[in-house]
């Protein structure tokens, strides 16, 4: 199996790029993160997976270690392929990803192209023992609802880091409910 791949980058297309490396151009299939965050010409080093299958050797790349990890992750859930795995970490970074898994956020995973309510849900249960919590998240994190993941999830819209979101919601009263009320709950902490 190829680990990594080191080179300069010979051409961008639609979600993959080549990459030269020894002179051989290899073309390697990457989330949209790498993909907007590398120019041609530019030297690069991928982590990979290789996927083998009856007509066809694919190779995917990925910014890191930890990335490769969740894409191979996500292959061993049912109804997950490469595709779907790689649409997943181009939708959604690895920290999203255990947000979503850890707060069963059905709706966040169905966001993606290719993943219906029944595949969220397989993510969901099968991914949880994989993944971990979220970065930085404390052990009551596990526990919080879906309204509370929404909050989250517009606060780092907005441009707050993870911790900052999961802090400000942590300070939310219990007695504050609905979305809306909860959102305004939390921008009031970082007014303080």
């Amino acid at each position: 199996m190829i680990a990594f791949l080191a080179g300069e980058i010979a051409e961008k297309k639609g979600d993959s790029l080549v990459v030269m490396v020894g002179g051989v151009g290899i073309e390697v299939f990457v989330p949209s993160s790498v993909q907007a965050s590398v120019m041609v010409g530019e030297e690069v080093r991928l982590h990979t997976h290789m996927h083998v299958r009856e007509k066809e050797i694919s190779l995917y790349g990925f910014a890191t270690r930890e990335e490769a990890d969740i894409f191979r992750s996500l292959l061993g859930v049912s109804g997950v392929g490469p595709k779907n795995a790689l649409s997943i970490l181009s939708s959604m970074g690895p920290d999203a990803l255990r947000t979503a898994v850890w707060n069963e956020d059905v709706s966040r995973l169905k966001s993606v192209p290719g993943i219906g309510a029944k595949t969220a849900r397989k993510i969901i249960l099968e991914m949880k023992d994989r993944i971990g919590a979220p970065e930085g998240a404390p052990e009551s994190f596990t526990s919080l609802g879906e309204v509370d993941a929404q909050v989250i999830e517009a606060l780092t819209a907005l441009g707050y880091s993870l911790v900052e979101a999961q802090r400000a919601v942590q300070t939310v009263p219990p007695d504050v409910h609905g979305l809306e009320d909860r959102l305004r709950a939390a921008l009031a902490a970082f007014g303080r």
